[in-house]
């Protein structure tokens, strides 16, 4: 009978096996676990290197197959050992959420400008683009035949002699493609009518002139204060056109001139808003605007 054999080992295997601290994993009673490690630094010194991993159980709802591949029996070196993955041989990394969708976009060609004219024209109810060289579904100034069929666009117009025979419509009064005012052109039985207010424009209103107020003072401010007599028709505050800062007077319109004369009564010489206001009548630019 032959004698067994024992394998020969390198004495350098035994001084690694030797040198190489063993790692120390176990659960403390805080339910923590617990790893401890050896290794060399870039110095070369030897260091020891704990990690304490709390684990924390998250339910979560997963597919009917995914929940039975879980408790799949395992087999080869893992055959008998409890459910779960076994940190010494798996690595758990994070779910990946694949998203599957049902084309690929790339493929599909890309809508061209001409095309999204085509179709606002066609939700418009304009009809279908032709081209009026070709007859073509696509627009004229992009028409392949151009070159070759460029007389063909005025080939359906009338010639010349004949259009000296129709007859020229009637004159509408406008000079040089000036716009003429119908009260103006020829054919006009009376003038226009003004498109102001009943009872003449803003200029024919009773108005007063409200100065020495408050750059402040808005034109709810006049309304109300002037409300108190009669019905204000318009309000006006001077200002800046930069700053939009008032610029110290207004304008007050009435319907009536015996509401405004008795505003005027009242109010002139009066405090408002720590300033003695002034109202006058509104008198008339010399130049007439």
């Amino acid at each position: 009978m032959a004698a067994a054999t024992i394998p020969k080992t390198s004495w350098a295997d035994d001084v690694d096996e030797l040198d190489q601290p063993k790692i120390e994993d176990y659960v403390d009673e805080n339910g923590i676990r617990v790893t401890i490690e050896y290794a060399i630094n870039d110095e070369g010194k030897k260091v020891k290197i704990t990690r304490k991993i709390k684990r924390t159980l998250q339910k979560s709802v997963v597919e009917h197959t995914v929940a039975e591949r879980k408790k799949w029996a395992k087999f080869g070196k893992e055959r008998g050992n409890k459910e779960g993955p076994d940190r010494a041989t798996t690595t758990v990394g994070e779910n990946v959420a694949l998203k599957i969708s049902a084309g690929n976009k790339s493929s599909e060609p890309e809508v061209t400008p001409e095309q999204n004219i085509k179709t606002e024209l066609a939700k418009a109810g304009a009809g279908k683009v032709i081209c009026r060289l070709c007859k073509g579904d696509h627009f004229t100034a992009k028409c392949p035949y151009k070159d070759s069929l460029a007389g063909l666009e005025t080939a359906d117009l009338p010639p010349a002699d004949d259009a000296a025979d129709i007859p020229a419509p009637a004159a509408s009064g406008a000079t040089g493609g000036k716009y003429v005012p119908p009260s103006m052109r020829s054919g006009a039985s009376r003038p226009g009518e003004s498109m102001g207010r009943p009872g003449g424009s803003r200029e024919d209103l009773p108005t007063l002139r409200v100065t020495n107020i408050s750059e402040d003072t808005q034109e709810s401010d006049l309304r109300e204060l002037f409300g108190t007599f009669g019905r204000v028709a318009r309000v006006y505050v001077g200002r800046d056109r930069e700053t939009g800062i008032g610029k110290g007077f207004a304008f007050v319109s009435f319907d009536e001139r015996a509401i405004a004369q008795r505003a005027m009564e009242k109010l002139n010489g009066k405090g408002y808003d720590n300033l003695i206001l002034s109202v006058q009548w509104s008198q008339p630019r010399p130049d007439g605007r």
